[in-house]
């Protein structure tokens, strides 16, 4: 038994926030932003909006375009950072307002950046086990919560946004394989030193930090040879891959990837200048996109890969 997605979908907050608009809150230029990270601008929740939200909508279209009703779900995975709660999990607030029913399972992903690769494979596991048969996988994320707007290295970062897919059992095998790591040497990296059980009196005033040039520098080594794990693991060749479905977090970091596979950015999906990072939404607001927008077509060969705190790192070879 294999797995294949069969529906797509994502959501984007309405409030957008430019570079122009950051210009205004701190020491920064819409040049320097582009010029570093390629994003001009980002969506941000409404003050009544939480993660569940965008998780909705972004599920309700992807069941719709895999033509899937709440008694098809199995199986609800959201990778997130931002939860509504502490508990219960956003999966399982997503499956009572989807109205599934039956006992199937729910549950969070954290993983940040790379959450949604790992819900994937999860996801697959589940399907490949014979125990699942339609799984809802979802990336959702609140990142303007933890986000300090005074921040002028990180603030010009990040975004909001959700993005979902079906993954149903298929005799054809649609997910080839898929390749999850992680180094908790690098947390310090970045990361928010508040937590429930760590510091919670600061929990609401700490934000994202980050060592940005000590991050870009392993995102690009450990992305690198991740593509080498994946294509020999699938004994492809790099010309093999159609399109190249990356994290959204900094252009830089999305052109050095598509170097390594010798690929022109015309077969890469890029959205982070619109989008921002969304952290664990970006994949699948990518791969949705570019779903939509018909470049991606039944039958390619899709290369997802992604990379966020902890570190995490993981990739994802689908045959869509």
């Amino acid at each position: 038994m294999f797995s294949r997605i069969a529906g797509t979908g994502s959501y984007l907050p309405s409030k957008v926030v430019t570079n122009h608009d950051l210009e205004k809150m701190v020491d920064t230029s819409n040049e320097w932003i582009i010029d570093r990270t390629g994003i001009k601008k980002r969506h941000i929740v409404g003050d009544n909006e939480t993660t569940c939200d965008l998780a909705e909508k972004a599920a309700r279209a992807a069941m719709e375009m895999a033509g899937k009703t709440a008694q098809d779900i199995d199986l609800v995975i959201v990778a997130t950072t931002t939860p509504d709660l502490v508990f219960p999990s956003t999966a399982c607030l997503l499956q009572r307002r989807l109205e599934i029913k039956g006992g199937g399972a729910a549950f969070d992903v954290q993983a940040v950046c790379t959450g949604f690769v790992y819900a994937l494979g999860i996801a697959d596991k589940f399907i490949q086990s014979g125990s699942h048969r339609c799984v809802l996988v979802i990336g959702a994320e609140t990142m303007s919560r933890i986000v300090d707007w005074t921040d002028r290295n990180t603030c010009v970062l990040f975004g909001d946004g959700a993005g979902a897919v079906v993954l149903e059992a298929s005799e054809e095998a649609g997910i080839l394989s898929t390749h999850l790591h992680a180094d908790g040497h690098y947390a310090d990296l970045l990361k928010v030193d508040a937590g429930i059980s760590k510091q919670p009196e600061l929990l609401a005033s700490t934000f994202i930090e980050m060592r940005g040039n000590d991050v870009f520098r392993v995102a690009v080594k450990t992305l690198g040879r991740i593509v080498d794990e994946t294509l020999a693991h699938n004994q492809l060749e790099k010309s093999d891959i159609n399109w190249l479905v990356p994290h959204q977090a900094n252009i830089r970091i999305i052109k050095a990837t598509a170097k390594k596979l010798k690929m022109s950015m015309d077969h890469v999906v890029v959205t982070v200048g619109e989008h921002g990072n969304t952290s664990g939404a970006s994949i699948p607001l990518a791969l949705d996109t570019a779903v939509r927008d018909g470049r991606i077509k039944r039958g390619e060969i899709l290369l997802l890969e992604g990379f966020g705190g902890g570190f995490t790192w993981g990739s994802a070879l689908i045959k869509f």
